[in-house]
């Protein structure tokens, strides 16, 4: 069988590397290569700021109004061509078909029109005289040039929150996916480009070395990564000795706060839902469930069930709950947390590989763990949920905000006023109450801490696109 062949996306059209280096790209359900995607050098990279450079100053001085008509219509190609861009990000990623297209289509398309409307309403001061026989006004402007990264975990889904906001504002996008998972962002690409002047938005494929050349380029004035940790403060060292704009959305490790008055069937439901959703491999995943010791037994006892219930398996799989995990070195990872655990944490439920033909893992529930252990405090990234038992609120806000992560963080109980103290008191950028995952194109996603900086989605993510001037004019006789 023929391997797919896929190219970069440059000034508007399909282009291969300089140099004919490509990198294999793998099927994660089978475990099988399936194609080659390019292996872009400084060349592609440079080729593609220019681009982005020369698209820049047109974009930038088109009307809101004609931005966003331009993001309407791409968020209308997206949902008329949604079947082709599931089929194509299954096959990077191994989702369900089925999942793929209910819950990550309507939400791309949601988000693009919100950042088509939030383009044309950006605020600033009230233009006044706040001195007198002077008239100020605040000029709210595109930064330029955008590099960025996305993972592999949603690759369609991180490009729409990387480009669509820039794009809003004004900016021109450089924009390198995960050398595993790169086909579905050259799809939305190539779709883009039918209402786009070539070079606002520019696809670059890659390794490691590929994204650092992006960051290290002396064209962009802002980079925005969402990744790991380790590749935040890699971005962050690099973009400081050029002075770069940086917008990081990195690791997590959510906890779950269960109070003895919580609903045990709709708790347990509702966080195995959140944590093995896309095979643990979200950031915010309800993965570190802190519960109140009186009910502590009933519910690992429920939580283990929905486990052994929640269905892995390939795209096509009908009922399949979330699919492989994104690749070998992934799967040995997740399995490496298991196979370290200390001798009193406890195996609930599933703990091993499922087959042996692509990179399943089983939903795990692992009880009787303690603060300090690995598996409460490094993010496994995969379908595992720890439990551990607290005995009064301050524990378990100490125990909850004791990691070095601040992305999410949700509280399960029917009490107010403990809700809100919770809520209050937790050292993470979202936090929900008898909920976990959902998340709104109106309201801001981003963290605290090693979770990194900045906000997608919102008003707040636009506005990280833009850059603040300050016009004074002398109107004295």
């Amino acid at each position: 069988m023929s391997r797919t062949r896929l190219s970069n996306f440059i000034g508007g059209a399909y282009t291969g590397a300089k140099d004919g280096r490509t990198l294999e790209v793998v099927d994660p359900s089978t475990g099988e290569v399936y194609g080659e995607s390019p292996l872009s050098g400084a060349e592609d990279v440079d080729a593609a700021f220019r681009a982005a450079a020369e698209a820049f100053p047109g974009w930038r001085d088109a009307t809101p109004k004609d931005r966003s008509l331009a993001l309407l219509r791409i968020a209308d190609a997206v949902e008329a061509r949604a079947d082709e861009l599931v089929a194509v990000e299954s096959r990077d990623t191994g989702k369900p078909l089925r999942l793929t297209l209910e819950e990550e289509i309507p939400p791309m398309v949601d988000n693009l029109r919100f950042f088509a409307g939030a383009g044309r309403i950006l605020e600033g001061k009230a233009t006044a005289e706040y001195m007198a026989d002077h008239t100020s006004s605040i000029r709210r402007e595109p930064i330029g040039v955008c590099a960025q990264v996305t993972p592999w975990n949603y690759p369609m889904m991180m490009a729409v929150w990387k480009f669509g906001p820039a794009l809003a504002a004004g900016n021109t996008v450089v924009l390198k996916p995960s050398d595993t998972t790169p086909a579905s962002t050259l799809l939305l690409a190539e779709i883009a480009a039918e209402f786009l002047p070539p070079g606002v938005f520019n696809v670059v494929c890659g390794d490691r070395d590929t994204g650092r050349a992006l960051v290290e380029h002396p064209t962009p004035q802002m980079v925005s990564i969402t990744g790991s940790v380790r590749a935040g403060m890699e971005v962050a060292a690099s973009a400081a000795r050029d002075l770069k704009r940086v917008h990081l959305e990195l690791g997590g490790k959510a906890p779950v706060i269960v109070f003895d008055d919580a609903d045990i069937a709709a708790a347990a439901e509702g966080i195995a839902g959140a944590g093995y959703f896309n095979a643990g491999q979200d950031c915010t995943a309800a993965t570190r469930v802190l519960v109140a010791d009186r009910l502590a037994d009933d519910f690992t006892a429920a939580l283990a069930e929905a486990a052994k219930a929640t269905v892995t398996g390939p795209p096509s799989q009908e009922g399949a709950d979330f699919g492989p995990v994104n690749s070998a070195g992934q799967l040995a990872r997740v399995q490496g947390f298991l196979d370290r655990a200390p001798d009193h944490a406890e195996v609930l439920a599933g703990g091993e590989r499922v087959g042996d033909r692509g990179y399943f893992f089983a939903p795990t529930v692992v009880g009787g763990l303690r603060q300090d252990d690995e598996l409460v405090q490094d993010e496994v990234f995969g379908p595992v949920i720890t439990v551990q038992r607290f005995t009064a609120e301050e524990q378990a806000l100490e125990w909850a905000n004791g990691v070095k992560y601040g992305l999410s963080a949700s509280v399960w109980t029917k009490d107010h006023g403990r809700a809100m103290r919770m809520t209050r008191a937790l050292d993470f950028g979202a936090v929900w109450v008898n909920t976990h995952i959902p998340f709104v194109s109106e309201m801001p996603h981003g963290g605290f801490k090693h979770s990194g900086y900045g906000k997608d989605l919102s008003m707040y993510g636009v506005e990280d696109y833009t850059r603040v001037k300050h016009v004074m004019h002398y109107i004295g006789a």
